[in-house]
Order: structure tokens, then C-alpha cells, then sequence
């Protein structure tokens, strides 16, 4: 499961870094079972991007990989392409990262967006160092 606690580092090291590059973004944390843990929209942030930083985490969570990993499932010639729009539509590009506990079991997600899809991944990168 995953702690308030955790979320708040996730969060911090987030923002740490976003402001590191200077790019404010949404940051979500959502736990197992793709539900809302904790969310942080910087001050600047994208309002566009609120929906995109839940789809990534969701996406990586329910996958229990990162959200551009399920891309090579879903693009136009892959196994199972369309995908991206089963679970009431996913968001199959860089920026959500499975959260894992020290034993391997996933115990949640963060996702991202605000910047470009590099900047996004970096931040999401930095944020989920936080619970490793």
C-alpha cells in the first residue's frame, strides 16, 4: 500500500525537479487500484495537462509498467492495436511510472504532464526515485 508519506516525497521530488527545469506541471499519485492518492498542480502548470498526468499514472498502474511502455502494444500494427481505448481510454506515452514496493508489488503510480513528453518523463523519473 501505498503511505500518505510516500506520496508527499513522490510529490516533493516531483516539483523538486520540475523547478530544477523550470517547468511546472501536474503531478498525480494514485494508489493500486487506480485510485486517487495525491495530486499537485504547480503554479503555471497547463490546465490541459491535469487529465493527462491522471491518464499516465493510470495507465502505468493498471499495466504495472510506465505508460509509453503499453504504446508498443497499442500502435498501429502491434498485437493489440486499439489498446489505448480499453479502461475508458488510457494514455500511452511518456510520463507514468508503476510505483513498486521493496518486495516488487506494484502499490501505485505517478504520472506527469505539463512540459514536453522528455521533461515529463525526467520529472515522473525524479518523483518516483522518491519511493525506491
Amino acid at each position: 500500500m501505498i503511505t500518505i508519506d510516500d506520496t508527499r516525497r513522490v510529490i516533493a521530488a516531483g516539483e523538486a525537479r520540475a523547478n530544477e527545469i523550470g517547468v511546472p506541471v501536474n503531478i498525480t499519485v494514485l494508489d493500486a487500484g487506480a485510485h486517487l492518492k495525491a495530486f499537485s498542480r504547480m503554479d503555471g502548470a497547463v490546465l490541459g495537462s491535469i487529465d493527462l498526468a491522471m491518464g499516465k499514472a493510470r495507465t502505468a498502474v493498471l499495466f504495472q509498467t510506465t505508460s509509453e511502455a503499453v504504446w508498443e502494444y497499442c500502435k498501429p500494427g502491434a498485437p493489440a492495436h486499439g489498446l489505448e481505448l480499453s479502461n475508458g481510454g488510457l494514455t500511452p506515452f511518456a510520463g507514468g511510472i508503476s510505483l513498486f514496493a521493496r518486495d516488487g508489488t506494484v502499490i501505485g503510480a505517478v504520472g506527469v504532464s505539463g512540459g514536453a513528453v522528455p521533461q515529463d518523463l525526467e520529472i515522473a523519473q525524479a518523483a518516483a526515485a522518491a519511493v525506491a
